[in-house]
Order: C-alpha cells, then sequence, then structure tokens
C-alpha cells in the first residue's frame, strides 16, 4: 500500500499550547487533560467526580495516586448517572447542598452504553452536572467507532468510514427538558468557562459536551490539539450554543466560515473521502447552520 500522504503543516504561529493541566498518565496532545483542568478550576474542592470507565479514568488514576484532588469515584460504564444521583442524595442528606456532584464520560459512556442511565436522570432532572467529553471514538479501548463518531470518519472498526450521522446528544437532552444544555470545546476555553459558571449556578439536570480531540485516533500531530479544535468550530463541523431553561443561543459565530475541507485535511481519518464526499460534509454543515438560524 502507498504510504499515507503527509498532513498540512500549520504555521507556528497558529499553533495554541495547551494550558496547564493535572498531573495525570495522558498522552500528548489528549483534549480531556484541558477539558478536566478547567473543570476542576472553576468549581474547585467543593466537587465531586464520578468517572465512568474511559481514557479520563485512565489518566485521572495511577498506583497509589490520583489527579482529581477532591473525591473522585471510578465507576462501571453503564451507570455513572445512576451513582452520582445517590452521591447527590447523600450529600444532601448530610445537608451538603453547596457540593458540586459532577459526571465526567467519555462519548462511549455517554452516547451509547452509558445513554439509559443519562436519560433517566434528565427525565427526573437530578441535580447533578454532566459533562461529556467528546474525543469522537472508544479511544480507551482502541479506537472503536461509536455513535458520537462523524459521518465518513475513519476507525479501526470503520475503515470505510462511519456509515451514519453522528448522535446529536445535546439536542436529545434538551428535548428532556433540562434546565441547562451546551456545547463547548476545548480551543474556546472562555465560551466553556462561562458555560461551566452558569451551569453551576443552576439546580437540575445539567448537560454539556466537550469537544476534546485525540491525536492517535484523528491522525494529526500531536501539538496541534487545539487548532484542529478550532478548526471544527471555525468550520461549523461543531457548533457552540446552549439552551439555557429552554432558549436557545448560539454563543459563537465565526464572522466567515472557514470550508470544511481545511478542518478534514488536518486529519487522516478524513484522508479517504474523495473531494466529492468532502462537499457532502459541507452541504450538511451548511443545513445546519441555516436550521440553527
Amino acid at each position: 500500500m502507498p504510504a499515507p500522504a503527509p498532513l498540512p503543516t500549520i504555521p507556528r504561529s497558529r499553533r495554541f499550547s495547551l494550558p496547564p493541566v493535572m498531573k495525570g498518565t495522558a498522552c500528548e496532545g489528549c483534549g480531556a487533560l484541558p477539558a478536566a483542568d478547567l473543570l476542576a478550576e472553576m468549581l474547585g474542592p467543593r466537587m465531586a467526580v464520578i468517572c465512568p470507565a474511559s481514557c479520563a479514568a485512565t489518566f485521572s488514576l495511577s498506583y497509589t495516586n490520583a489527579s482529581w484532588k477532591v473525591p473522585f469515584i471510578h465507576w462501571i460504564f453503564e451507570s455513572a448517572p445512576a451513582a452520582a444521583t445517590g452521591l447527590r442524595h447523600a450529600y444532601d442528606a448530610r445537608g451538603m447542598r453547596d457540593v458540586h456532584v459532577v459526571c465526567f464520560a467519555g462519548d462511549s459512556g455517554t452516547a451509547d452504553i452509558g445513554f439509559q442511565a443519562l436519560s433517566g436522570a434528565a427525565s427526573r432532572n437530578e441535580n447533578i452536572l454532566y459533562i461529556c467529553y467528546d474525543n469522537e471514538v472508544a479511544m480507551n479501548t482502541q479506537g472503536q467507532a461509536t455513535s458520537s463518531s462523524p459521518a465518513r470518519a475513519r476507525t479501526p472498526t470503520t475503515p470505510k468510514g462511519v456509515p451514519t450521522l453522528k448522535k446529536n446528544v445535546p439536542k436529545i437532552m434538551a428535548a428532556h427538558g433540562a434546565p441547562y444544555v451546551a456545547t463547548a470545546a476545548v480551543s474556546h476555553l472562555e465560551d466553556y468557562r462561562k458555560k461551566l459558571r452558569r451551569a453551576a449556578r443552576i439546580r437540575g439536570f445539567r448537560y454539556l459536551h466537550v469537544l476534546t480531540p485525540c491525536p492517535i485516533a484523528w491522525g494529526y500531530p500531536h501539538q496541534d490539539t487545539i487548532e484542529v479544535t478550532r478548526a471544527a468550530v471555525e468550520t461549523g463541523m461543531w457548533i457552540l450554543y446552549e439552551f439555557d431553561q429552554g432558549r436557545m443561543k448560539l454563543t459563537f459565530r465565526p464572522k466567515r466560515r472557514r470550508p470544511v475541507k481545511e478542518y478534514v485535511g488536518l486529519q487522516r481519518r478524513f484522508g479517504h473521502l474523495t473531494p466529492r464526499e468532502v462537499q457532502i460534509l459541507q452541504k450538511k454543515v451548511d443545513r445546519d447552520w441555516r436550521e440553527l438560524r
């Protein structure tokens, strides 16, 4: 087989370094680290974290040490929201209502394996904050496709590209009537910070869905995580918005949307796409923006 074409080089002036992160054992360029770091910065010590099996569970724990300096529970895939519900009621019974109970879960444990428990917690309007850090594959188990994988992305289980559309979990959560639902991205930390601050002030079920790229699964140099995330937002492949008490609002609108080909061209997982397939992706993004307007 011919060697894969080299990825385009990102000028140094357009590279963005990751912010300081918690000490852990994550891969270089892991997008979940800044997502976790900003969460810890914003909510501080009055927080307890439930983390189902995922990359975050792996980098959060090592022998005799934990990266989180707050109560941290490594839970099973299927029922992190149920565990968070029990912990929430336990804190409330002790009068500790100011403690934030947070689920920090990957897309597989959110959109697939853990979806039933997630839907149940949202339906009951449990007073927990659920954060899905989305690297669009089940990377903790070698990168299988999930229902959160984007259409046409190549993974070990979909070598010809994912044949289905990405499940829109934020809109599904909004349809549950959750008080606060938002999307975020590690390239736009101020937007993410504002949404964490807003979520912390609301009681009831809150859901944040954060784009956190994986350089290994996506196929780009690890130092370019922030630029790749930024390209997702600026092309419209990832849209930043929120549902606050049922009212939907865009929280970032690019002055001029970059073409989708600039985003897919940065990653080997889209390297098999033909110009026609890239144009199909572009038309879908254009349609999504028209619907939002």
